[in-house]
C-alpha cells in the first residue's frame, strides 16, 4: 500500500509517518511557501520519498490533497481521493485572497468529492463545521492531531518567560487576538518563534531547536479570536505534550482547564496576573504543565490518530469504488 501527498503543512504531513506505510510526497510545486520540504518544521519522514508530480506512479491507495489544487493536480492519478480541511472556510477565503462568496466555495468543494467519490477530513471540529458541508450531503470526519510526549523532550522550565509560537503574525493579527496578547504580555517576557521577518523574528533551526526551547520555558502563550480560530493548534499540542502549562484566553473549543493544566482569562490584567505568578513560582508551573500533560497522552494521542486515519482512508477508498 502507498500513500501520496502534496508538500504543504509539513507537520500535518510528517505524522502520517506514524501509519507505517510508504508515502509519496509531490515537491516542487508553485504557489508554497517554500518550493522544497521544510526541514525546520519537520525532518523528511523516514517512510517517505519526495518526488516530482512528473515522477508518482498511475495508481495509489490514496490521494491526500490539502486544497482543491492539489487534488486537481493528481486528476490523471488514480486512487482514492481524500480532502483534509487545515482551515475554516473563511480563513481559506481570505488566505487564497479568493474573489468567490464561500459558498460557492463550498459547492465547489462538494461537487467536486461527489464526482470522484472523494472524501473529507477537518483537523478539528470547528473547522469542520464551519464548512457546511454536511448540508451538501456530504460526511466529513474530524481527525485531530497527535502529539506524543514521547516525541518531547521533559520540561524544565528553568527560563523564567513565556513562550509563543505563531508564524506571519502580521497577517494574522485578528485570528490571533493579538491586540490581547500585546494588552496582556507587554511587561512579561516572551520568546517568540516562527517566520516573522517584519518583526524581526525567526523559526526554530529545526524541529530539535525548537523542542528545545518548549522544554527550556516556564509556560506557552496561545491566544485566539472564538469567532475565526480554534483555540488550539499544533504549536498548542506540542507545548502540552513537553508538559508546559498554557496561557491563554477562555477559549470555548481550549483543551485547557483552567487551574488545573494551565490559567486562562479574556481580561488582560488577569492574563498578565496569570504569567507573573508562573514566572515566581516554578512549582506551580510543574504542576499545571503535569495536567497539560495528561491531556496531552489522552486526547492527542499517536494511536488514537492512527486509528481514525485508516478508518479515514477506508472510507476514501470505499467511495472511490462506489463512485458514479
Amino acid at each position: 500500500m502507498r500513500l501520496l501527498t502534496f508538500n504543504c503543512h509539513e507537520a500535518w504531513v510528517a505524522q502520517l509517518d506514524a501509519l507505517e506505510l510508504p508515502f509519496d510526497v509531490v515537491d516542487g510545486l508553485a504557489g508554497r511557501y517554500t518550493d522544497r520540504w521544510d526541514e525546520r518544521m519537520r525532518p523528511r519522514p523516514r517512510h517517505a520519498r519526495l518526488i516530482t508530480l512528473e515522477q508518482a506512479q498511475p495508481r495509489y491507495d490514496a490521494i491526500i490533497g490539502h486544497n482543491l489544487t492539489d487534488l486537481l493536480e493528481a486528476k490523471h492519478l488514480e486512487g482514492p481521493r481524500l480532502l483534509v480541511l487545515h482551515v475554516s472556510l473563511d480563513h481559506r477565503i481570505d488566505q487564497a485572497k479568493l474573489r468567490q462568496p464561500p459558498e460557492a466555495l463550498r459547492e465547489n468543494v462538494a461537487r467536486y468529492l461527489g464526482l470522484v467519490g472523494g472524501h473529507c477530513i477537518a483537523v478539528t471540529e470547528r473547522k469542520r463545521a464551519s464548512w457546511g458541508l454536511d448540508a451538501a450531503g456530504l460526511e466529513v470526519d474530524v481527525v485531530e492531531s497527535f502529539a506524543d510526549p514521547d516525541d518531547y523532550l521533559p520540561w524544565r522550565g528553568e527560563t523564567a518567560a513565556g513562550i509563543r509560537v505563531a508564524n506571519q503574525i502580521s497577517h494574522r493579527k485578528q485570528y490571533l487576538w493579538w491586540d490581547l496578547h500585546q494588552a496582556a504580555f507587554a511587561d512579561v517576557p516572551v520568546t517568540i518563534v516562527g517566520h516573522n521577518p517584519d518583526l524581526g523574528v525567526e523559526a526554530a533551526a529545526g524541529w530539535s531547536d525548537l523542542k528545545s526551547k518548549l522544554a527550556a520555558h516556564r509556560f506557552f502563550i496561545h491566544t485566539a479570536d472564538p469567532a475565526l480560530e480554534d483555540g488550539f493548534n499544533m504549536a498548542v499540542m506540542e507545548a502540552m505534550a513537553t508538559g508546559l502549562p498554557i496561557v491563554g484566553n477562555a477559549h470555548p473549543t481550549s483543551p485547557v482547564v483552567d487551574g488545573e493544566s494551565g490559567l486562562l482569562s479574556d481580561d488582560p490584567l488577569v492574563l498578565a496576573h496569570h504569567a507573573k505568578r508562573l514566572i515566581d513560582d516554578h512549582a506551580l508551573a510543574a504542576r499545571l504543565g503535569q495536567g497539560a500533560l495528561a491531556i496531552a497522552r489522552h486526547r492527542f494521542s499517536r494511536s488514537r490518530f492512527v486509528r481514525e486515519m485508516r478508518a479515514a482512508l477506508d472510507t476514501a477508498a470505499r467511495r472511490w469504488r462506489a463512485k458514479p
